[in-house]
Order: C-alpha cells, then structure tokens, then sequence
C-alpha cells in the first residue's frame, strides 16, 4: 500500500464560489441630452410672456444653449461649411440669430416638438445659406477645383433632398388619411385616393414607375375607369404642392 495521502484542494478560506458577473449588451448610453422636454416648456413661457427682461432671463438660461447645441449639430453633421463668416462659431451664432427670430412661428398647440421645427427651418436655412455661399465661391476658384467641390455639393444636396421628402411623404400620407372624408365626398373618389395613399406608403418597396404602369395599377386595386383616376391625382396634387409649401416654410403640417 502506499503511504501517501490525498491531499484537499486548496482554498481561499470560503467555500462559496464568487459570482460571475456578465457583462451588459447592447449599445452604450447616449450622451446627455440637450433639447429636453423643459426647453419646450422655457419656450412656451417666453413666447406667453409680455416682459422683455423676463425673456432674455428665459432664453439665456433655459434656451440658448439648446439653440447653441442644435446649430452645432445640423452644421457638422450635413458639413454646411461654405460660409461668409470668418468661423463656424461665428456660424453658429447666425443659426442662433435665426432660430431667436423664428421662436414666434413655433405653435406648440399643432402638435409639433420644438425640436423638430427648429431642427427642420434651421436645415432649410443652413441649405440656402451654404449653397448661396458655394456659389459665390465657385465664382472666385479654380474651375477644376469648383467642379470637383460642386460635385460633393450635389451629392450632399441629394442626400438631404431624400430624406427632406421622405419625412414630408410621411406627413402627407397621414394628413390624406385623416381628410380623405373632406377631400372627397363620392366613394369611387376615396378608392382611388387611398389606393394612391396606400402607395405613397410603400413606395420603397415599390417597383413600378412608369406612369401608365402606376394607373393600370390603381385600376386594379380600385375598379374605377382611368378619368376618375386622373381627376382625384390632379387634387391631390394640388393638395401635395399646397402642404409642401407649407411644410418647406414651417417645418410641419396641420394635420
């Protein structure tokens, strides 16, 4: 037999096994945000006060920053950089200019954050702004160089247009659903206007766009003759041109 014994694995002194901490997944926490609920609330108290010294007391210290921050934002990250001014600070300090003489046209009531709106007009402004810059510029640069910057320009000018009309398609739709009724008293009139609706709505996964296409399409979804189709997408026309030019100018749609 063997002399040796069993020796006992070694301990820390517990016999309890320590906890395995997992790690957290998923993404990491956002920066702090800087246009809170409590701006739109310091804006609605500015726009419902009569006293001067109370609004710049507001605005200094509840809303400025927000308007700073946000002018930050849409320069940077759609590279507005053509600019008259000297530097971006300076920049910023237009946009803010802009967004002050613009705080009267926030009507909180439609239903609109402030946010938005000022995200939407301070965008608008920022692209007339950089392009009427742009082309002062090109006017004075090597033609070479000019080419080259116009086509990161249009490019830019592209991207931005897309997603400008993508989000006011999204109003649109929503607004013809709710004013369908109104827009349209005869039944056949509705088919077809919320056939067009329909495909407004999925128009990324749409693939016809051949005009002639598109009304054979609506036939056949609505059972209605061509003249009808042709008569309610003229209004809706008219009603897309109108609200268009409402959501370019105010940055939202009275639904």
């Amino acid at each position: 037999m063997s002399n040796e014994t069993k020796k006992e694995p070694a301990t820390t002194g517990s016999l309890t096994p320590e906890p395995v901490v997992k790690k957290k997944r998923g993404r990491k926490p956002s920066k702090k945000q800087y246009f809170t609920a409590d701006v739109d609330v310091a804006i609605q108290e500015y726009l419902a006060s009569s006293n001067q010294a109370e609004r710049n007391e507001i605005y200094r210290t509840r809303i400025a920053y927000a308007f700073y921050k946000l002018a930050e934002n849409l320069i940077h990250t759609f590279k507005f950089y053509y600019t008259e001014v000297e530097t971006l600070e300076d920049l910023k300090h237009e946009v803010c200019c802009f967004f002050l003489e613009k705080l009267d046209y926030w009507k909180p009531e439609r239903g609109t954050k402030a946010f938005s709106y000022f995200s939407i007009v301070g965008k608008n402004y920022l692209i007339l702004y950089n392009n009427n810059n742009y082309k002062k510029k090109k006017a004075k640069a090597d033609p070479l160089a000019a080419d080259e910057d116009e086509g990161v320009l249009r490019q830019l000018g592209r991207d931005e247009r897309k997603q400008e009309i993508k989000d006011f398609i999204d109003y649109f739709t929503e607004y013809v659903d709710k004013n369908m009724f109104i827009m349209f008293k005869k039944e056949h009139d509705r088919k077809v206007c919320d056939a067009v609706n329909i495909l407004f709505k999925r128009r990324e996964n749409l693939e016809i766009f051949n005009k002639k296409a598109l009304y054979i399409y609506i036939r056949e979804m609505t059972g209605v003759e061509t003249p009808v189709i042709t008569k309610v997408t003229k209004t809706l026309k008219k009603v897309y041109k109108k609200l268009y030019n409402e959501y370019t100018e105010t940055g939202y749609i009275k639904i």
